[in-house]
Parts: structure tokens; C-alpha cells; sequence
């Protein structure tokens, strides 16, 4: 299966933590080399192009200056848009080196499976390889007599680490330096797949082949009531079931338990991969049609075809008794993953009222 289509429409691109922290630290270099506070600079980005990135703050000496850029992921909902970025930048003895590291704010690595080494800051291979290029090709002249020295800190990233998925693959305190072309696309869904494939070769790196995957923090939570499994085996799909599923089969886990509430679970039954709310509606119809299975009566299948959203619906089948809906819910769900799945994974469907009680389980244990 594909990676889900992004949303169309004329939406802004941004730019990523990669490239912040390029911009800095060529800001860095140029205004040691030229003496002067710089105010934009023109990143290479990996396939070649450039863009212009305005430097927000630049200060410089003989030897060492620090400069930062503010995050700007276009149109694109990340916690890091908006963030500082702040590059550390000094010359040292050793011609032709350039180091970098993470300080303040930049995740540490504690598990493997993410292609970094354990205890090494969170910048991954791309930006890496922007911040040399760009380097080499501006502070040409100043490598063949000195090394550079760039130290990338995000003042706070201790703060957004959390609302981003390095806890659970065991990135620490602070966020991650990424990107691979250097451009937050609008609502990209290459990131989105990109961290769901990351998690799971962590799952698999450290030994394990059992997930658990939700549509969200909430569900996640109830979750982990019910399982006690390590951090990393939890992973949140959002709105893209059918693809994460898939890749779950495709890397070869063992066994995979589905948690979430109606609302993304009534989409889900109905064969929908990408459940985003602007990207799909609940089927009224349908819900109606499972109640008829249940022996529902007709005023209730028509008020079931009449609610505002399936948690209205919901509230509907527990006031009316309607035994065996839930259990009907999570048998569609099921079906749809199994075949998301190529029939290649065990899956279990666990559907969660809002106060994270079981209301159904397929199959039945």
C-alpha cells in the first residue's frame, strides 16, 4: 500500500529543523569571515535547489559566533514550527574538520534501530551532510587553515521532545534535527510514514514484534492499561490505519492489537485508509445498517441515520441496548485491517468508550 495522499489545495511549504540549523551555521561562518551581522543566507538543500532562509538573531567575534533561525513548517502541523534554533559556531585548530553536536534541547539517543549511535545527539544523516556542504562551500577558505566546531541547541526542546515521537524510540530530552529534502511539504505524508516506519525498526531493533497501534494519545493511554508492553510497542497511526497496518506486515511483526474510539473506527469499518476529518465523513447509513443486523428498531435505526457523529451514535446503542453492535464495529474494522494487511498479521480490535472502558473486542476473547 501507498503512503496516503496529501490534502490538495494551495498550502504553504516550510522548512526543517535540517535546514534551520544549516542557515545558523552558515550565518555563523559568514559573519566571522566577514565581520558582520547576517540577516539571510541561501541553503543548498540536498536534491540541489536552494532557498532563502532569514537569520533572526546573529551574534559574532574574531573566532566564534551564534546565530539562530526560527522553524517555519509552512502549513504543515508540527510542535517544532516556531521553535529557535540556535547554532554555536567555533574555529579550531584542525584544518578541514567540521564537528557537530547537539546541546540544550537536542534529543540523545538511548535505543538502536533509528540509524544513529546510542548516546549520540538526535541529528540525523541529512542534516549532517547539509550543514558540511553548505559549510565547505562558504568557509572554503578559513578549512584550509582551521576545523569548525557547530553545536546546535533549541532552547526548547526539552519542552516539545515530549509532544513528539522521540519518547517512545527512545530519543531524551529534547527534539530531533531531521529532515531528507530539507522542505516540510504542506500536511506531508512522507514525514507522517517516515516516523511510522521508524518506530517500527525500533520495535523490531530492540527484540520485540508485538504492537500496539491507536489513533491517538487517549487511546494510547487506555492502551497501555490493558498491556504491558514497553514504550516503544505503542504506536499512533492517526489517521492513516490502512498504511500503517501494512507496513506492520510488510516488517514482518507478529501481532498487532487496534485500539480507538467510534469515530475513526466507524471510517475505518468502512474500508477508509486516510480518516482525517476533513478527508472523510462518517456513514450514517452504514452505522444504521449494523444496527438492522442487531434487530435494532426503526425509530432507532432512523435516529441512528439522523446523529450529528458516531459518538452520538454510540450514545444511542448504550441507551437503546442494542446488543452486539460494538462487537459488529470491531468485526468490519477487523476485516478492513486484515486486508489492508495481506492477511499477513494476527490482529486484535479493541474499541474504547471515552472513559477508556472496553466497549468491544474482535475477535472475541
Amino acid at each position: 500500500m501507498d503512503p496516503p495522499e496529501k490534502p490538495k489545495g494551495n498550502l504553504r511549504t516550510g522548512f526543517t529543523t535540517g535546514t534551520s540549523a544549516t542557515a545558523a551555521s552558515m550565518a555563523a561562518i559568514l559573519s566571522i569571515i566577514n565581520q558582520k551581522k547576517i540577516e539571510v543566507v541561501d541553503v543548498l538543500l540536498p536534491k540541489k535547489s536552494r532557498i532563502k532562509i532569514n537569520i533572526n538573531s546573529c551574534e559574532f567575534e574574531k573566532n566564534k559566533a551564534r546565530c539562530s533561525v526560527i522553524k517555519d513548517g509552512g502549513d504543515d502541523p508540527d510542535v517544532t514550527h516556531g521553535a529557535e534554533i540556535i547554532v554555536d559556531l567555533e574555529l579550531t585548530p584542525e584544518p578541514n574538520s567540521i564537528e557537530i553536536d547537539g546541546g540544550d534541547g537536542v534529543g540523545r539517543v538511548t535505543k538502536p534501530g533509528i540509524g544513529l549511535e546510542i548516546g549520540q545527539a538526535a541529528i540525523n544523516p541529512t542534516p549532517r551532510k547539509m550543514i558540511i556542504e553548505n559549510l565547505t562551500e562558504v568557509g572554503k577558505e578559513i578549512l584550509e587553515k582551521n576545523g569548525i566546531k557547530v553545536i546546535i541547541s533549541v532552547p526548547k526542546g526539552k519542552e516539545l521532545g515530549p509532544k513528539t515521537d522521540n519518547p517512545r524510540i527512545g530519543i531524551v530530552d529534547g527534539i530531533s534535527i531531521l529532515g531528507t529534502s530539507g522542505i516540510v511539504m504542506p500536511y506531508s505524508t512522507a514525514s507522517f510514514a517516515a516516523s511510522i516506519k521508524q518506530q517500527l525498526d525500533v520495535v523490531l531493533s530492540m527484540g520485540d514484534n508485538t504492537v500496539v497501534l491507536t489513533t491517538g494519545g487517549r487511546s494510547e493511554d487506555f492502551a497501555r492499561n490493558i498491556f504491558d508492553l514497553p514504550d516503544h510497542s505503542f504506536v499512533q497511526f492517526g489517521d492513516f490505519s490502512g498504511y500503517t497496518i501494512s507496513q506492520c506486515a510488510k516488517k514482518g511483526m507478529s501481532k498487532a492489537y487496534v485500539g480507538g474510539f467510534i469515530g475513526k473506527f466507524a471510517k475505518m469499518a468502512t474500508g477508509v485508509k486516510q480518516t482525517h476529518v476533513k478527508g472523510s465523513k462518517v456513514d450514517m447509513n452504514f452505522l444504521s445498517e449494523l444496527a438492522k443486523q442487531c434487530n435494532a428498531d426503526e425509530d432507532i435505526i432512523q435516529k441512528i441515520k439522523n446523529a450529528n457523529t458516531a459518538r452520538n451514535v454510540q450514545e444511542i446503542i448504550l441507551e437503546n441496548n442494542i446488543d452486539g453492535f460494538f462487537d459488529l464495529i470491531c468485526s468490519e474494522v477487523y476485516k478492513q485491517m486484515r486486508d489492508h494487511s495481506e492477511n499477513k498479521i494476527p490482529i486484535e480490535i479493541i474499541l474504547f468508550n471515552f472513559d477508556g472502558n472496553v466497549l468491544a473486542r474482535y475477535p472475541k476473547q
